[in-house]
């Protein structure tokens, strides 16, 4: 289990430029016919690693939503090449092998793979000729501005359908164009005024935090927590062993209080990071304590 850290923000990286002389001759030459678009060369939309979470994130709700009895999650980029793999508890070891074929086969033929399933159902046999196809249904490419930037593939569900209905929508949620999101100030007062939440997506949410008083011990299964003390005092306890723990929610745990642990004091103008599976509690509330909480989605920590 990593350990209680402070929020560092990375180093920036270095900006390196190299002499290509003869090239920008060339460039030059033949910029004139091929046109100023040619010349500057056609955007590349990259999947990121951040993306493609968001991505998971979304095939793990649909998951949870159809009541999938497990399921392997693979994001590919427009290569083939995996990104990100995540496989639910109860789901059968071969599902992460099969769920990367699949992604792998929608990116490298900008096609969903249950198109091919259908056409070798429908008589084109020869398809399965083709070594680098996995014709099964549940592979769908990631659109983004009409460019495929990669791939979901789903395997291990209750069925095929399934699998093809958690890869939609994994890909329709990593394809949406992001917007900047504004929240006004009385907005923001009202909900620290009660505690709730300001932001919520597939792989962050923003709450305004207003405690009062001790409450339950947490261990978040997936969610880091970023707290940034606005106001008030309080003793925070980390570590240690759950007292009485029960799932209140998927992957959210609650106990009466921990057993162990190091107990630190946080304050105002304090950031505290409590990495995912790390068992939390405010033991003592000095306050009202107004804080924020930016939970990113990680997942992964064992229960």
């Amino acid at each position: 289990m990593p350990p209680l850290s402070l929020l560092r923000a990375p180093g920036a990286p270095a900006l390196c430029r190299l002499a290509i002389g003869p090239l920008l001759v060339l460039l030059g030459l033949v910029a004139p016919v091929l046109g100023p678009a040619a010349a500057r060369g056609a955007e590349k939309r990259i999947l990121s690693l951040a993306e493609a979470r968001v991505a998971v994130a979304a095939a793990v709700a649909r998951a949870r939503q159809l009541g999938a009895p497990g399921g392997a999650i693979a994001v590919v980029d427009d290569g083939g090449h995996l990104v990100s793999l995540e496989r639910l508890d109860g789901t059968f070891p071969a599902a992460a092998s099969v769920s990367t074929a699949k992604a792998r086969t929608a990116a490298t033929f900008r096609k969903a793979t249950g198109d091919f399933e259908d056409a070798i159902r429908n008589g084109r046999t020869s398809l399965v000729a083709v070594s680098e196809l996995t014709p099964l249904q549940g592979g769908v490419p990631i659109l983004v501005d009409g460019q495929v930037v990669g791939a979901v593939g789903v395997s291990g569900a209750a069925s095929a359908q399934q699998d093809e209905d958690i890869a939609k929508a994994a890909a329709a949620a990593r394809a949406a164009s992001p917007e900047v999101a504004e929240i006004g100030a009385e907005e923001v007062r009202a909900a620290f005024a009660k505690g709730a939440p300001l932001l919520e997506t597939g792989a962050w949410k923003i709450h305004a935090s207003r405690r009062e008083a001790p409450g339950q011990a947490e261990v978040h299964v997936r969610d880091s927590d970023l707290i940034y003390v606005l106001e008030g005092a309080a003793t925070l306890v980390t570590g240690g062993e759950l007292v009485d723990g029960r799932e209140v929610a998927p992957d959210e745990i609650r106990g009466s209080s921990i057993a162990g642990g190091a107990a630190r004091e946080i304050g105002k103008g304090e950031v505290v990071v409590v990495p995912y599976g790390t068992p939390h509690w405010f033991q003592e509330v000095r306050g009202p304590v107004l804080y924020y909480v930016v939970k990113v989605t990680e997942g992964g920590a064992a229960r």
